[in-house]
């Protein structure tokens, strides 16, 4: 499994549209939670506007401002980057010959696994990093005092959205198992995460009762309602609720991560490769 490991970490490090994916990520992170607030707190009609403003881009807010858009936004590209990493070797035809070597299927698809676990970590750290140097640039700049978080917060906060992002990614390697590609398994993910979730959520859920206790199991709530546990503001971020605590949120996550590994491997184990 390691030398799997090793050469899906290669992999990835070498595909252009990964690094692409993590800079989009990282600059919707900046220009949404920073950039665009700065605008609006050099721009406000009063002081107390412009003190709740930049307030909100303060050290202490590092964890909500760096994980909000991930039920959504960074989600979708978590979905795509976990997608294009499993359904690009049947495009390729590299699973085929990946599997003519040493590895069996099974040692394969834990080192793809592992690989994007860590891939899915590195760029949680970087939103993070990136968010704390801006938030530290935009408090020296208006000399504003500085209260980082506490350790365990900010760890909470980084494994918090790792298993959003996660959980996201494996339903996109997923998908990309089942239909062998990657191009039907993005569009039918991101129709998932941006519409049929919120169809549900903002339409059935009003209308029907049993929709209405659906949307507490779905994996986008459950992803918003993590972030609001964490700090996150329900109301006011696309995406971020409070349809459940954050002790379900987790564990509904964690269920759906591993039910999306135990059907991608089943779908490998069990299917012909072509």
């Amino acid at each position: 499994m390691l030398s799997s490991f090793s050469a899906e970490i290669l992999k990835l490090y070498k595909r252009p549209a990964n690094w692409t994916i993590l800079a989009v990520a990282l600059i919707l992170s900046l220009v949404f939670n920073y950039l665009v607030p700065y605008a609006g707190y050099l721009g406000a009609d009063n002081e107390r506007m412009a003190e709740g403003i930049l307030a909100g881009m303060m050290p202490e807010n590092l964890v909500p401002n760096s994980i909000g858009g991930f039920p959504l936004f960074a989600g979708a590209l978590a979905l795509t980057f976990g997608a294009i990493s499993v359904g690009s070797e049947y495009g390729w035809g590299t699973l085929k010959t990946s599997l003519t070597q040493k590895p069996g299927r099974m040692a394969l698809f834990a080192g793809q696994i592992l690989a994007l676990a860590v891939a899915v970590a590195t760029i949680v750290l970087v939103i993070f990093a990136f968010g704390a140097l801006t938030s530290y640039a935009v408090a020296s700049s208006q000399s504003e005092a500085m209260d980082w978080l506490p350790v365990m917060d900010l760890l909470r906060g980084i494994s918090g959205g790792w298993l959003i992002l996660m959980t996201w990614c494996l339903f996109g390697a997923m998908l990309a198992f089942l239909f062998r590609g990657m191009a039907l398994p993005i569009g039918l993910g991101v129709v998932w995460i941006l519409g049929v979730e919120n169809l549900i959520v903002n339409v059935a859920a009003a209308l029907l009762d049993f929709a209405d206790d659906l949307q507490k199991f779905l994996p986008g709530v459950n992803a918003g309602s993590l972030v609001a546990a964490l700090g996150g503001r329900a109301g006011e971020t696309p995406g971020v609720n409070t349809a459940v605590d954050g002790t379900q949120a987790t564990l509904v996550l964690a269920a759906y991560a591993v039910a999306f590994v135990v059907a991608a491997g089943m779908a490998l184990q069990s299917r012909e490769v072509s």
